[in-house]
Formats: C-alpha cells, sequence, structure tokens
C-alpha cells in the first residue's frame, strides 16, 4: 500500500473515532475529516465533489421540509391522542398503538423525523396517565429503527444503498424488506407488553382525563392539512413510479417538496428551511468525502479482497459476514458512516467477479437498520429521542438502553439471518 493510503487510514480512523466519543460535534469532526483528505492531497476537490452523493441530501432535505410543513397542522398530535383513545385510555394498548404508529410512520417519513414527533406527544399522553415515559420512550425507538428497515426512505442506510444501486426501487425495498420488518414487529410487541407490564399502571380516573382530551383542537391549520397530505400521498406515490418516470428519488422528494412550498407561500418557505436538519446534511457531506479518501486510495478494493478471501466467495457466508458484522458494528458506531464505507466495498467485490450482489445489499439493509437498536448509539433515531428526553427531566441512560436493545437487536438479526437465507440463498 502506498504511503497516502496509510494517510488516508489514519485520517478516517482519528475522525471515526472523535465521532464515536461525542466530544466534538459529529458534523464538525465529519467535515474537518473530509477537508483534510482534500488539504492533504488523498483526492481533488473535484473528485471529492463527485464523490458526495447528492441523492441522499436531496431525498433527506426534499423530505424533512414537506413533514416540517405538515407538522404545522398537529395531525401528528391529533394521531397519537386518537390512538391513546382508542386505546381507552389503557397504558399497555397505548403503547402497542403508539409502538405501531412509530413503526408505520418511520417507514413512510423516515425514523428521525417520526421520533421528532412523538416524543413530545409521548411525554404529554404519560403526564396526563401519571406513568414513567420510559417504556414508551425505548419502544418507539426500537419500533422507528425496525419500521425504518422496511422502505427505502425509512433509515438513512437505506436511502443510501437505494442510492448507490439504481436497480433496488423504493418498490423493491418494499418488497424485499417490508415482510421480516413486520414479523420482526410481530414479535416485539409481546414482549415490550411482558417487559413493561408492571410500569404501565395506572388509575380509572386518569384514564377517563385522556379519553376526555378532544383531539379535533389539534388540528390547527385545515386547508393547510389538506395541501399538505395531498402532496405526501403525490410524493409517496411519486416514490413507487420513480424507475418508471425515469426520475431520482431525490428529484421526486425535491418537487414533493417545492410543490408544497409553492401552495403554502413565502412564510412556510423561511419556517421550513429553517427546520431542515442542516447538520445531518453536512454530516453526509463530510462522511462521502471522508470515505472517498479510503475508495481513491484502494484500501476499499483491499478490504474487499479480504472480505471474499474470508469467506472463499461463497454466497451464504458473504451474506452473513456482512449481515452479523453490520448489526454488530452498527449497534456501537452510528450506523450512517459504517453503511458510507461498506457500500464502496460491496460495489468493489461486483467488480471482481462476484456472483448476485442481491442479497448482500439486503444483508447490509437488515444489519444496519436493525444494528441500530443496540445501543443509544447506534442510529440517528436514538441520540434524537434520548436528547429530547432529557430536555424533559427524563434522561434515558446508555446502560438502561443497551438491556432491553441489545437482546432484542440480536433477536431480529437472527431472525433476518434464517429470512435471507430462505429466499435468498438456498437451492
Amino acid at each position: 500500500m502506498e504511503m497516502q493510503a496509510y494517510i488516508a487510514i489514519a485520517v478516517f480512523l482519528v475522525i471515526y473515532g472523535l465521532i464515536i466519543s461525542e466530544k466534538i460535534h459529529r458534523t464538525i469532526v465529519a467535515m474537518i475529516g473530509g477537508v483534510l483528505m482534500v488539504v492533504l492531497g488523498i483526492v481533488d476537490q473535484e473528485s471529492a465533489l463527485h464523490h458526495i452523493d447528492f441523492n441522499t441530501l436531496g431525498l433527506l432535505a426534499g423530505m424533512m421540509i414537506i413533514v416540517t410543513v405538515t407538522a404545522e397542522t398537529g395531525v401528528f398530535k391529533y394521531v397519537a391522542v386518537r390512538a391513546a383513545k382508542k386505546a381507552g385510555g389503557n397504558p399497555v394498548r397505548i403503547l402497542i398503538a403508539l409502538s405501531l404508529i412509530t413503526a408505520v410512520g418511520s417507514a413512510f417519513l423516515d425514523n428521525v423525523t417520526t421520533i421528532l414527533f412523538m416524543v413530545p406527544v409521548t411525554f404529554s399522553i404519560t403526564r396526563q396517565l401519571k406513568v414513567s415515559p420510559m417504556p414508551f420512550l425505548i419502544t418507539q425507538i426500537i419500533s422507528s429503527n425496525v419500521g425504518g428497515t422496511a422502505t427505502l426512505i425509512g433509515d438513512p442506510p437505506n436511502i443510501m444503498i437505494g442510492s448507490a444501486v439504481k436497480e433496488l426501487t423504493f418498490t423493491a425495498f418494499i418488497y424485499n424488506l417490508a415482510p421480516i420488518a413486520a414479523a420482526i414487529m410481530l414479535v416485539y410487541i409481546p414482549l415490550f407488553i411482558w417487559m413493561y407490564r408492571k410500569q404501565l399502571r395506572t388509575t380509572p380516573e386518569l384514564t377517563r382525563s385522556i379519553m376526555e382530551l378532544d383531539e379535533k383542537e389539534l388540528i390547527t391549520d385545515r386547508p393547510l392539512l389538506v395541501k399538505s397530505l395531498s402532496v405526501l400521498g403525490l410524493t409517496i406515490l411519486g416514490f413507487f413510479l420513480h424507475q418508471a418516470l425515469h426520475l431520482e428519488s431525490a428529484t421526486v422528494a425535491l418537487a414533493g417538496a417545492f410543490l408544497l412550498l409553492l401552495l403554502t407561500g413565502e412564510h412556510s418557505m423561511e419556517h421550513a428551511l429553517s427546520k431542515v436538519e442542516w447538520p445531518t446534511i453536512f454530516f453526509f457531506v463530510g462522511l462521502f468525502v471522508l470515505v472517498s479518501g479510503l475508495i481513491e486510495t484502494g484500501v476499499i478494493a483491499e478490504l474487499a479482497v479480504r472480505a471474499i478471501e474470508m469467506t472463499g466467495g461463497d454466497p451464504v457466508a458473504t451474506s452473513m459476514l456482512i449481515l452479523w458484522l453490520s448489526a454488530i458494528a452498527s449497534a456501537f458506531l452510528d450506523n450512517i458512516p459504517f453503511v458510507a464505507t461498506m457500500i464502496p466495498m460491496i460495489q468493489e467485490m461486483g467488480n471482481m467477479g462476484y456472483g448476485n450482489l442481491e442479497p448482500l445489499w439486503w444483508s447490509l439493509a437488515l444489519g444496519a437498520c436493525l444494528g441500530g437498536n443496540g445501543s443509544l448509539i447506534g442510529a440517528s433515531a436514538n441520540l434524537i429521542a434520548a436528547g429530547l428526553a432529557g430536555k424533559e427531566g427524563h434522561p434515558i441512560k446508555f446502560v438502561q438502553f443497551l438491556k432491553v436493545g441489545f437482546p432484542l437487536m440480536i433477536l431480529s438479526a437472527a431472525m433476518a439471518s434464517v429470512y435471507v437465507y430462505f429466499r435468498y440463498l438456498i437451492g
């Protein structure tokens, strides 16, 4: 390996270590890492820009704008309170309802956005019932990562994989990943009830107070609600049809976002753009350039050779290696930088003549998304929920989450392994 490759590895490892330590904001660290790759001459500026995946960035920004405008209507709070009333104010049934809403919302809105709306609603319901918010918060984090696994737009790793592999369309993600995500949720729900049954008790008076809430009052702007839901529906339809229309998913999301801003006016535009998570967008930019240093110096190609040597090119062994490596690594490293490193490695395996890559892509998606449940730092949605809970005076402790999340993550990875084996590798 050349000297430049060793410098690229050193920069990558130092930056990765700083991201994990969380001593400095991860966006600042990632951007410094990306800039260092250019300053040290490992990649030139033009190559660095070429490696930034603008499809991923456009899809994230577009969905953030649509959801921000939609949230102004109060519809997310309406759905949660309606669900709590349908559950008869019973804390166990509310836990199930909010977990399922989080899973479905995470599939079609993305898990970070869903958590941003669900956590404040959860606190208002648990305050009303005078029960601990912790069972609700932990089950929602776990449900958001499982639900996010099901679609192209549900979880950032899927957005990145779908953007890198054009054949993996929005419909392909649902067809291949939604069945196992649904099966995992069906197994998780009884486990949630069993784990938290003793903490989910309240009095009949407090239950009545939930039933007396008027969810209709939470809808603050009906004309905006009609516009928002119409555009959201059109955008999701666009995702289903994007390959037939020869459009990238980012084009669909941005078209939806700016159509909604056209319908709602200038005030909405300024507010929506201010609510876009720019730190997340720049975190991605920095990461793409950071990983480009490893691609340009041949480090990723070397890793691909080693992976094929280790498994002898056997499809079952390679798929299982990727799935379990992704799950364990994503539990303790944010899954976004991990996936950014793995995508070019799998592409390189394809360049080297490895057979059908499709099982490897699904193994990576399942491992990275489900692995996010392994610890509190496993996924962006987890960190956002922890931050919001801390502001409310209910910090989620690392070990507290680990005790629940890690065993459930191992269970889901085992289920995913069986699924991948029987669906793609047998015969």
